[in-house]
């Protein structure tokens, strides 16, 4: 189906559009893709903290899926708003596809629905991450996150990444997140064609992993005039496709106070205490003319602007007060209650306690994520109660200096 489409697909439109870009002396243009108009729009809500989760593997190497049901099901019941799955974090450049889609589907299986779950489908072609991006829809998901392609770095030009993720965005049933990160790929993606591609009505936003705060304020600056429109709760809390499908397939009698299991997975999951409360009266009404009902949830929107999530936990609380909307964290696979709070504190206005939530963290995430990567990761999470168990060859399992190391860095982070 998809490479049917990919055979038929519409020509870009004749000319070179509106800026052009200039990087090290360079002058590149970006070629438009139309975009169709008749898409139902499904932007996302994307503040907060969602952990870049990891894949568990057996000592063999082979996937651990009743541990990665383990891990996301304990998340499920963090104060965490999603979870990013095959982010870096998620080894994904060491699984074969269907390990990539095996891994997908567990991990969504295993989430409650009011959690937003966020695919990392990125690959070096557009059809390859397309093919990705519509089994993720498939199953589940509410939002995609697609790297940068970087292997041909020296053809890396802005006319190819807007190119690149046009024509994604313009295919892709859900929404797209640009994903940057230099520290793996070798590529930064310049902040102007960025900027142009927010323009874009299904990039809802980016990932901006390259550490620069001065990137992520021109970023931030630049984009301020952009407008999305999220479904959220009265709460202003996202609201996902798989919580509507709880709230439609709800029995509507004779349930009442019960929680409802949903969402799939080894254990019942609860549904958002907003479908509950739906559930309480027969005939629901809407408490102001702010708020829709979609079934039984009250729902309304807010205009979200173009998201920015940043990747470093070390940075957190700075990278909040210079635009950024949420954060994406690998540490927080290990200490997701700890990243909260630095959150907690700065979306309360308490920057004096963001700042010393911040100060708990920023050596051991630092050193923990920064340097050591994913084995040091992986064993913080064993510490703290998650399965974290070994990376794939060629990633090697941590000496008892370096475990003695993690185990003081990690000492008063419990989560």
């Amino acid at each position: 189906m998809l490479l049917e489409r990919f055979q038929n697909r519409r020509i870009p439109e004749a000319g070179l559009v509106g800026r052009t870009f200039r990087k090290a002396g360079l002058a590149a243009a970006s070629a438009r893709w139309r975009y169709t108009e008749s898409r139902v729009k499904n932007d996302m809500l994307l503040s907060g903290i969602l952990p870049s989760i990891t894949t568990p593997f057996y000592r063999d190497g082979q996937v651990y899926y009743k541990k990665l049901e383990h891990n996301v099901e304990r998340y499920s019941r963090s104060p965490v708003a999603g979870l990013v799955v095959l982010g870096s974090t998620g080894e994904p450049l060491m699984l074969s596809d269907d390990e990539k889609r095996s891994v997908l589907k567990c991990a969504i299986e295993s989430a409650v629905p009011g959690k937003v779950m966020v695919a990392g489908t990125g690959a070096e072609s557009a059809i390859e991450t397309l093919r990705l991006t519509e089994y993720a829809a498939s199953v589940g998901y509410d939002v995609v996150i697609v790297r940068t392609p970087h292997y041909y770095k020296r053809q890396m030009q802005p006319l190819n990444m807007l190119s690149f993720y046009r024509f994604v965005a313009d295919r892709s049933p859900l929404p797209v997140v640009i994903y940057n990160a230099p520290h793996t790929t070798g590529y930064d993606i310049p902040a102007e064609v960025v900027v142009e591609l927010a323009e874009h009505p299904n990039v809802i936003g980016i990932k901006e992993s390259s550490g620069s705060l001065d990137k992520l304020r021109i970023i931030a600056e630049r984009t301020r005039h952009i407008h999305h429109s999220a479904t959220v709760t009265e709460r202003f809390e996202p609201v996902t496709g798989r919580m509507l499908k709880a709230d439609h397939n709800k029995p509507t009698t004779g349930l009442s106070g019960t929680p409802v299991a949903a969402g799939g997975g080894s254990e019942a999951a609860l549904v958002p205490a907003e479908a509950l409360a739906a559930s309480a009266s027969p005939n629901p009404k809407p408490s102001s003319t702010a708020v829709q009902l979609i079934g039984k949830l009250r729902t309304r929107q807010k205009d979200t602007g173009f998201q920015i999530m940043i990747g470093s936990a070390q940075q957190l609380h700075q990278s909040l007060q210079a635009g950024a909307t949420g954060a994406s964290l690998p540490f927080a696979g290990a200490a997701p209650g700890a990243c909260f709070e630095i959150y907690a504190a700065y979306r309360d206005g308490d920057t004096h306690l963001a700042e010393q939530k911040q100060q708990r963290i920023t050596k051991a995430a630092a050193r923990i994520v920064g340097e050591l990567g994913i084995p040091g990761l992986k064993y913080a999470m064993d510490l703290n109660g998650y399965y974290g168990g070994n990376g794939r060859l060629p990633l090697l399992p941590l000496d008892v200096e370096t475990k003695f190391e993690i185990e003081r860095l990690m000492a008063d982070i419990r989560s």
